[in-house]
């Protein structure tokens, strides 16, 4: 590991059929999270993406679970961050 630079990124994702399941809380971390997803799914040149938001990341789960046996692949991203209330022990 060279330890700087960006990692070389070698799949062919040509013919693959994927979506992108993203929560909407957070919209800080998961527009970057969402950006990054589409450019490396860009760099695999995969013939067909879509991006599929849910209210949170609790929803994530249940739409990839649904969305699974008509893509490729499905790609899961949320936040749960741990803070004042007790939602990040009822998700995580």
């Amino acid at each position: 590991m060279a330890g700087s630079g960006s990692p070389e990124f070698g799949v062919d994702g040509s013919g693959l059929r994927v979506a992108i399941v993203a929560a909407q809380w957070h919209e800080a971390f998961m527009t970057g999270l969402i950006e990054g997803a589409q450019l490396a799914l860009t760099e695999a040149r995969v013939a067909e993406s879509v991006l599929v938001q849910v209210p949170g990341s609790f929803e994530v789960p249940l739409v990839v679970t649904t969305l699974a046996p008509t893509y490729d692949a499905v790609v899961a991203l949320g936040v749960i961050i741990k803070g004042g209330t007790p939602h990040f022990q009822f998700v995580a």
